[in-house]
């Protein structure tokens, strides 16, 4: 039966990876593969080549050269391992990656500025960057700065290249893929399900993948280099990849319908010139807590770092075009979001439900050019705790509040359903989501807040 299984998702995995989603440029589609041996030549991996010898920027510090092999590979750590890699055969490359995956995981745990990897890559001729996708898809697919159809391409080819291996695991040994293997295994057939299709509309971009212990994971939904607003989701206590990630993706689907439906009206009203465009990414970018690890801001402050660097990679490479970005938050998570926008992150919108505090003292303390929301659920036993410093539902906080009771919509007559507890923000057909969406599109100002006010809140206001 798992054998029946298999075949279908690899299958669908298969044309997903080759194919990619639609409207991607076809070079960054391909599978990763050197150009053909006329063009140029590459040396063999046990004959090393001569590089200079470089400073901690990757700037020739001298014409001295050192042999480039895998062992001084080894000793090379941060922007300098970039350069060599990149200069680096790709049998000496690939070879470092095979015998050193601590590296590339140390190397990813703390990379480089978004900046600086994009500056090194735009660097790199066609030849180093498909020599690397080949010999390290798994840097390339996760460093931030990277064109996002090039992270794309790499993380399809490492999903698709580390199920199989799983697989021929349990195969070659006769016995059943041990337990380890197994969880592992049914995390990336999760991740394949929530990618879905080739043809999957709108097109689903992997933008993050780590395959490693409870794994990290980004899919976007839109295009992430032109769309006009793009919303981050991130989440919070007992999300996980393998357990969550096709859920949290669905969440992400009915938020970029909802988003695309709000500015279709809004054009067709005259709200609007133009029907502008969306992007919505499914972020587990870090792992969330349990029961045991709650208590503690250790992964909070993972979050941070992880949500920080991802909204730097955006930023970096939009370049002039930038899009409005809003990050909207679920409990933990908010708490995580708020460290980052404490320090040099910004967004231009911050949403947050759920929130168990955070030691923000109050919006002026967050880097957030627009307006901050904050939405708390009938039975939610996590806001007004302010377990982890400052409730940013109080008064003194300064966020606008954000209905979730439910209501009547008065633009689209829609009833609109309650959030009750801590887990129903993102349900369907609920007040939350309907606010969370236009919070995403800039739209503040129809956003209710379980006021009399709600009842003027028509387009009668952008008109």
């Amino acid at each position: 039966m798992l054998l029946d299984v298999t075949a279908v998702v690899i299958a669908s995995l298969t044309v997903a990876t080759v194919a990619g989603p639609v409207g991607m440029p076809a070079a960054a589609v391909e599978a990763p593969i050197a150009p053909p041996a006329a063009s140029f030549t590459v040396p063999d991996a046990e004959r090393p080549i001569d590089l200079p010898i470089s400073t901690q920027n990757g700037a020739p510090a001298s014409t001295a050269t050192t042999p480039l092999t895998v062992a001084n590979l080894a000793s090379t750590t941060g922007t300098d391992l970039l350069h060599a890699l990149a200069a680096a055969p790709s049998r000496v490359a690939a070879d470092f990656v095979e015998s050193n995956p601590h590296r590339l995981h140390e190397l990813l745990a703390a990379p480089p500025g978004a900046p600086q990897v994009s500056s090194w890559w735009a660097g790199l001729d066609s030849r180093a960057q498909r020599s690397l996708l080949g010999a390290a898809p798994e840097l390339v697919g996760n460093l931030d700065g990277i064109p996002v159809a090039v992270r794309n391409a790499a993380n399809r080819d490492v999903l698709r290249s580390t199920i199989r291996e799983l697989e021929l695991d349990g195969l070659r040994t006769g016995r059943t893929i041990a337990t380890q293997n197994l969880q592992r295994l049914q995390m990336l057939y999760a991740i394949a399900d929530a990618l879905g299709p080739a043809t999957a509309n709108p097109p689903r971009t992997l933008l993050q993948l780590d395959t490693h212990d409870a794994g990290k994971v980004a899919i976007v939904l839109g295009d992430l280099d032109t769309a006009d607003y793009v919303s981050y989701l991130m989440p919070g206590m007992f999300i996980t990849v393998g357990g969550n990630v096709v859920e949290w993706t669905e969440t992400a689907a009915r938020l970029y319908d909802e988003q695309v439906s709000w500015l279709s009206l809004l054009a067709e009203a005259g709200a609007s010139a133009e029907v502008e465009t969306v992007a919505v990414v499914a972020w587990i970018g870090y792992q969330t807590p349990h029961l045991l690890n709650v208590g503690s801001l250790d992964l909070a402050y993972e979050g941070r770092d992880a949500i920080a660097r991802a909204i730097d990679g955006l930023q970096t490479v939009r370049g002039t075009d930038q899009p409005f970005i809003s990050l909207l938050a679920h409990s933990y998570g908010s708490t995580a979001a708020m460290l980052a926008l404490q320090e040099e992150t910004t967004v231009d919108a911050l949403a947050m439900i759920g929130s168990p505090g955070a030691p923000a003292q109050n919006v002026d303390e967050l880097n957030v050019r627009g307006e901050v929301f904050v939405g708390e659920a009938a039975w939610d036993p996590i806001p007004n705790s302010a377990f982890f410093g400052s409730d940013p539902g109080s008064t003194e906080f300064g966020a606008r509040v954000m209905s979730v009771a439910g209501t009547v919509d008065v633009i689209t007559n829609r009833v609109l359903a309650g959030a009750t507890g801590h887990n129903e923000y993102f349900s369907p057909g609920t007040e939350s989501m309907r606010n969370l969406a236009l919070i995403g599109i800039d739209m503040g100002e129809l956003v209710t807040d379980g006021s009399q006010r709600d009842e003027g809140r028509t387009l009668a206001l952008l008109l």
